[in-house]
Formats: C-alpha cells, sequence, structure tokens
C-alpha cells in the first residue's frame, strides 16, 4: 500500500511539474513527506528544478537545503552538483547575490569540491548582463591560466557580451574560432548568440551572419551522420525556432542591404542568403525527416522508464536555465 501510495505521489508531482505548476508540486512533496512516504532523489531534482525553472529562486533553495540535510542524515541520496548549478542560475537569473553564495557553500561541503568552472561562469553571467564584453575575455585568458578548461556555456556566455548593444559580430566570431581551437564543441545556443550579434544592420555582418550560418549548417549535417552522446541541449547543434528567428531577421537585413545599393540584389540571394534560407527550411528537408525517422524507431524499439523520462525532461529545464543570461542579454538587445 506504501509502494502505490508513493506512486501516486510521484506521478501527480511529475504532472504538476510538467505544467509548471511549483505550489502544486512543493505542496505535494510536503505530504509526501508528512504521510511518512519517502521521497526518491528524482523527485527532490523535479521539484527543486521546478522552483528553479519558475524563478522562485529562495524556495529552490530551501528545497536544496533541506534535501542536504535529509542527505547528511543518511536519509537519502546527496544532491549530484548540476542540480546545485540548477538553482545557483535561479538565484543568478533573481539577482539574489546572497542566496547564490549559500548555494555554493552547501555545494562545496557536500562534494568538497570548489566547484571553479561553476562559479566562474557565474561570473561571467555576470559581465555579460553588464555588456562588458573586455572583461568576461580577460576572465576566460585567466580561467585557462589557471587550468580550468572553459566548457561551451563559458564560451557562448562570452559570445553574448559581443550580441548586446553595441554589437561586436567580429569578436563574436573570433570566439566561436577560438573555442573550436580548445576541443570545445559550439551548440545551437552558441550559433544562436553568434547570429544575434550581427543583426546590426550593416552588410559586413550580414556577410559574417551568413558565414556563421554556413558553419552552423555543416556542423548540423555532421552530427545527423554522427549523432551526438549527452545532453542534446549541451551538445546539438540541431537548429531549434529560434535560429529560425534568427536567420529570417538576418534575411531582412540582407534585403535591406540590396535595397540601400550596398550589395547586388542577384548576388545576394545566390549568395548570402542560401545559407540563411537552410536555417529556416531546416525543418522541412529531407535529411531532417530521415533522421527524424531514425530517431522515432530508435526510441520504439528502446522502451524507456518512467524514471528516464523524468530525467529527460528535468534536465531539458536545467540546461535552459544554463543558457537564460546568454539568450536574455541579446533578446533584450533586439528589442
Amino acid at each position: 500500500a506504501q509502494r502505490a501510495c508513493t506512486l501516486i505521489h510521484r506521478r501527480a508531482i511529475k504532472k504538476a511539474c510538467e505544467d509548471n505548476s511549483w505550489k502544486l508540486a512543493v505542496k505535494l512533496l510536503s505530504l509526501m513527506q508528512e504521510r511518512s512516504l519517502t521521497p526518491s532523489p528524482a523527485v527532490w531534482r523535479n521539484v527543486v528544478t521546478c522552483c528553479a525553472k519558475s524563478e522562485k529562486s529562495r524556495k529552490a533553495t530551501a528545497l536544496l537545503l533541506d534535501w542536504v540535510k535529509l542527505a547528511e542524515k543518511g536519509a537519502t541520496e546527496k544532491p549530484k552538483i548540476s542540480i546545485f548549478n540548477t538553482v545557483i542560475n535561479a538565484c543568478e537569473i533573481c539577482d539574489e547575490e546572497e542566496l547564490t553564495l549559500l548555494v555554493l557553500e552547501a555545494m562545496k561541503k557536500t562534494h568538497e569540491t570548489e566547484g571553479n568552472i561553476i562559479t566562474l561562469n557565474i561570473a561571467l553571467k555576470r559581465l555579460a548582463k553588464q555588456h562588458n564584453s573586455m572583461a568576461c575575455e580577460g576572465l576566460i585568458i585567466g580561467m585557462l591560466q589557471s587550468g580550468v578548461e572553459p566548457n561551451v556555456v563559458s564560451y557562448t556566455t562570452a559570445m553574448a557580451a559581443c550580441a548586446s548593444n553595441p554589437k561586436d559580430p567580429k569578436k563574436a566570431y573570433e570566439w566561436l574560432q577560438r573555442m573550436r581551437s580548445r576541443n570545445v564543441k559550439p551548440n545551437f545556443h552558441s550559433y544562436n548568440t553568434a547570429l544575434a550579434s550581427c543583426l546590426d544592420g550593416s552588410l559586413e555582418s550580414t556577410q559574417l551572419g551568413s558565414l556563421i550560418a554556413t558553419e552552423m549548417y555543416v556542423d548540423v549535417e555532421r552530427e545527423l551522420t554522427e549523432g551526438f552522446k549527452g545532453s542534446a541541449d549541451l551538445k546539438s547543434v540541431l537548429p531549434d525556432t529560434y535560429t529560425k528567428v534568427l536567420s529570417r531577421e538576418l534575411m531582412k537585413q540582407l534585403r535591406d542591404n540590396w535595397r540601400s545599393g550596398a550589395i547586388d540584389m542577384k548576388l545576394a540571394k545566390a549568395t548570402m542568403r542560401v545559407p540563411l534560407l537552410k536555417l529556416v527550411d531546416f525543418e522541412k528537408s529531407e535529411v531532417m525527416k530521415e533522421f527524424k525517422q531514425k530517431s522515432e524507431e530508435a526510441r520504439a524499439s528502446k522502451p524507456t522508464t518512467a524514471a528516464e523520462d523524468d530525467d529527460e525532461s528535468t534536465s531539458q529545464d536545467e540546461d535552459d536555465l544554463e543558457y537564460s543570461v546568454a539568450k536574455s542579454v541579446h533578446k533584450v538587445a533586439e528589442v
């Protein structure tokens, strides 16, 4: 009976999280404990992430610290570093610096780690929000000099500082080249940020945007051929809806360029517009249709458990929070 009751609560919490109903998820978690039911680490993770996604940084922090206390008593597994990172991202979005420090201290104590890459990425996000491109560059250079290897989040965040006003597409493209030189592969967040930096109205930036679109499509074709491992949101280069929006904006910018006489219309359509159009029409392409079919067949041949489904959904929410600052910086710049 207890097992059945636990399962009912777990399913209710999953539904609440899927509906972004953080209050209900928190209430159900509290009821589980009141009824002497033991929430699994997956349940704790879902509720904490739901609160973080809803930008309820204080509630997410309180729940995480409760989880840590239970883990210290041996009543459950300790939260993974990724969970701490998720809550830290929520605290940063909400400008709760004191909470950020509190969560960092709890992470250091729980995992006996300084969490250098997480701490430094927090600093990068703060600098990006201030549109301080030079300081971002200095911090990444300092990371390399101290033996801390920047990851895809680090480079994408540095690019975001180049995508705010005033935009600096040359520097954003330079970051793409530099991350590749360190064997860090750009993902679709990286490319989106670089494309956003090119929306300043000039023909030179449109040309660079077309080049970035070309390189993105090359990486897309490679991924479709070779596949990828790990989190799709961290490693995939497959265009998302925002890629399409940015590509359309660059095509409009190109149209303005030829209308102003900066470039011949036929030449622009035959060259620079081609890779942008490929990104816009990517979902309709034969290669994408074939990829979707193979993915569906593979998924059907390998049934997943409810826990694996929960993990996939929650991982997506965690990754969204990871890149939230980078996305917000250049989306605000476009308004």
